[in-house]
């Protein structure tokens, strides 16, 4: 197991523990407060305990080598990960929302909201704390389902500022009513939230483009760029949790043997295994120049049809295209 998947696992055993405590944190101030608010905030950390127990075990299953039957690994669980936090999240909301409308019909009485909103300042603060730890973390492993986890703890924060605002407004103005409004207004934000898990974790699963993940894959060739790597192109990047798939054409000289095609493209691929934090998968086809590459290749050679130009910019939205670079040039 490598050091970065020992970090995902520490930090989602973390984000559970806290759930389960500042779930309880939340029910007890509903206890003494007898407040919608705080129980939709309650209600929507029974969700955040659900999660973490299954980005734990998506994280769990991710970690396992690839086999006969996953040629390509268990990645892609933390997307399903994230599209269950979201697919929770909304089932909150409307849960929420149906507390908050009984609610406004039949008013209760609020009492210790002092209390009662400090336990709820308490659970606000570490989950700010520990949601950006995990989203930090998530970026460094490139896993899904910590990023997921940590923006839904940093929603619930979010929250709880939402429940604060309404108890302090009760306080000072004695309505009631504002404190099922504050539940109704929670409960979008959490709408929109879940919708975003949802919309990212199928965007991921139907292997949409992500272009700053391709942004950052043409930065690091441009950075280790060769002099023989005449040109790439047809690049296509897959993620799988923290593991990367890699397909593209590399062009090379054509008068190459075959043990100088396969050195050249051996240092590609050792580029791209030294920069990520998880696997690297690389799929190349070696491409033979043409006369017209001549124009951006600072080669010299004996077989040259056309003088050098200029070096042409890789860029993302020229590197995708299937064609090479000096096509519409």
């Amino acid at each position: 197991m490598q050091v970065s998947q020992n970090s995902k696992l520490r930090w989602i055993k973390i984000s559970f523990g806290l759930s389960i405590v500042l779930t309880i944190t939340k029910f007890v101030a509903y206890y003494f407060t007898n407040s919608n608010a705080i129980l939709s905030d309650a209600l929507e950390s029974i969700i955040n305990v659900l999660a973490s127990g299954f980005a734990f075990y998506s994280i769990n299953l991710a970690s396992k080598p690839r086999d006969g039957n996953h040629p390509y690994g268990h990645g892609k669980i933390e997307y399903f990960s994230s599209g269950f936090e979201g697919a929770l999240i909304i089932i909150a909301g409307i849960w929420i929302i149906e507390e908050a409308v009984g609610r406004l019909l039949n008013a209760q009485s609020i009492q210790n909201l002092g209390l009662g909103g400090g336990l709820i300042a308490i659970t606000a603060i570490a989950n700010v704390i520990v949601g950006n730890y995990l989203q930090k973390v998530g970026k460094e492993t490139r896993s899904e389902a910590l990023m997921a986890d940590g923006k839904h703890l940093i929603t619930d924060s979010y929250s709880s500022v939402i429940i604060l605002t309404g108890l302090i407004l009760v306080y000072f103005t004695g309505l009631i009513w504002i404190d099922a409004a504050a539940s109704i207004l929670l409960s979008i934000f959490i709408f929109y939230n879940g919708y975003w898990l949802i919309r990212t974790a199928v965007s991921a699963l139907m292997d949409e483009t992500d272009l700053d993940l391709v942004n950052q894959v043409v930065g690091i060739i441009k950075q280790n760029k060769r002099e023989d790597w005449i040109d790439v192109h047809n690049l296509r990047v897959q993620k799988y949790g923290s593991d990367l798939h890699i397909d593209c054409h590399l062009t090379l000289p054509y008068y190459w043997d075959l043990k100088q095609v396969h050195e050249s493209v051996h240092s590609f691929e050792e580029i791209f295994e030294a920069e990520n934090s998880g696997q690297t998968e690389i799929f190349i086809h070696a491409d033979p120049c043409l006369p017209e590459c001549c124009k951006y290749c600072r080669i010299e050679c004996t077989v040259r049809t056309q003088t050098y130009e200029q070096e042409i910019d890789w860029s993302a939205e020229k590197l995708i295209k299937n064609q090479k670079l000096f096509v519409g040039e």
